[in-house]
């Protein structure tokens, strides 16, 4: 699998600082905080996410499976 961050950097900034708020878990799913499937790269991302794709977030995009 290969992925890239998003090219937006405003964006990448804001979602990383809320990444650290939040230990790691993904800052754009209400209750994700301690729930391993949210942990960033969350499990959604990693398998269900199709080529060209983001994660909830848009901080990733996969770009092959």
């Amino acid at each position: 699998m290969k992925v890239h961050v998003n090219p937006d950097k405003a964006l990448v900034n804001t979602i990383r600082t809320a990444l650290q708020e939040n230990d790691g878990y993904c800052p754009c799913v209400h209750n994700s905080r301690g729930k391993t499937e949210y942990k960033c790269m969350c499990y959604d991302f990693l398998n269900n996410v199709q080529a060209g794709e983001t994660c909830h977030c848009g901080l990733y995009i996969k770009d092959e499976i």
